[in-house]
């Protein structure tokens, strides 16, 4: 099974910040996940700007950027120059007015538009905007912080997502407390990719390749 696994930088050592980039490059990583957080949207502050741009700078894979940002189309043009062709940018849709807006700025810049769904979210509330996106993010948890327990009533907003994905033509994303035990449920029902933070794959005294391997030999 073609899964994609995307590394959360905000768990990296950035003490070794470029030797962290090429470990998890060389390791198999498919794409690297910029948090931007600005302090108002969500409880805590982030990866930044200049995180984000070395980081493109440093590897050639894609980048996932998701802007936990207040009025995320005030800010989006000085995101999107410094990213290439093919990038996939998410915004949380009640973080602005108009979020249809801000979601064609990021399809104009030939990037791939995506929206965060954050636990309290109803899929309801986000209906119109999935014929627009071509990627999902589901929050496993509140957005704002690494570490955070799992909310299992999470598990019935994905199922929901799941039906609908086909007929509105998008990917379905995990992000928080991604184990191995939600990657065996959840991609064989659909779910495309998984953003490994602190439960997986950061801090475990093990090379990044090494773990990547197991998550990629797991038996769906």
């Amino acid at each position: 099974m073609n899964i994609e696994l995307t590394a959360s930088m905000m768990c990296a050592n950035y003490g070794h910040l470029e030797q962290e980039v090429k470990n998890l490059e060389a390791g198999g990583i498919d794409s690297f996940h910029i948090d931007i957080m600005d302090g108002r949207y969500v409880p805590n502050f982030a990866m930044s700007l200049n995180d984000m741009r070395y980081i493109a700078s440093a590897t050639s894979k894609p980048l996932d950027v998701h802007l936990m940002i207040e009025h995320p189309n005030n800010r989006i043009g000085i995101f999107l120059e410094h990213l290439r062709k093919g990038d996939t940018v998410y915004i949380h849709p009640e973080a602005e007015y108009h979020p249809s807006t801000t979601l064609q700025a990021i399809i104009n810049a030939g990037m791939i538009p995506g929206i965060a769904i954050n636990p309290g979210t109803s899929v309801e509330t986000v209906m119109e905007m999935l014929r627009i996106v071509k990627k999902v993010l589901v929050m496993s948890v509140n957005p704002g912080n690494a570490g955070q327990m799992y909310l299992p009533y999470v598990g019935k907003k994905i199922t929901k997502l799941l039906s609908l994905k086909d007929d509105m033509d998008f990917e379905l994303y995990w992000d928080g407390a991604c184990g191995a035990d939600k990657i065996l449920e959840y991609a064989p029902r659909g779910v495309k990719g998984f953003v490994l933070g602190t439960t997986l794959l950061f801090g475990k005294d093990r090379p990044y390749g090494e773990t990547l391997a197991d998550i990629r030999e797991l038996r769906f």
